[in-house]
């Protein structure tokens, strides 16, 4: 999870809120809003929180696409439940 719009595009995939983010990841929902205004299109802040964050929306079924000439992206595991 490289940007701002890839951790609100994976959010927004699964369907959650900034709290279902937080109650599930142990990142503050203030912290998770702070994070998703982004400047610069980046992700901010520590990298055990970017890590937690990633983990949790790895675990939930997203996979986080590189940079491959169209860009950085999201999408969902096959067969997720």
């Amino acid at each position: 999870m490289k940007t701002v719009a890839q951790l609100r595009a994976a959010r927004a995939l699964l369907g959650w809120s900034q709290d279902d983010l937080a109650a599930k990841s142990g990142v503050s929902k203030p912290t998770v809003a702070r994070l998703e205004l982004g400047v610069g299109g980046a992700v901010g802040g520590y990298p055990r929180t970017q890590e937690k964050l990633r983990r949790t929306l790895e675990a939930a079924g997203v996979i986080f696409v590189a940079e491959n000439g169209e860009g950085p992206g999201v999408r969902l595991r096959k067969g997720r439940k």
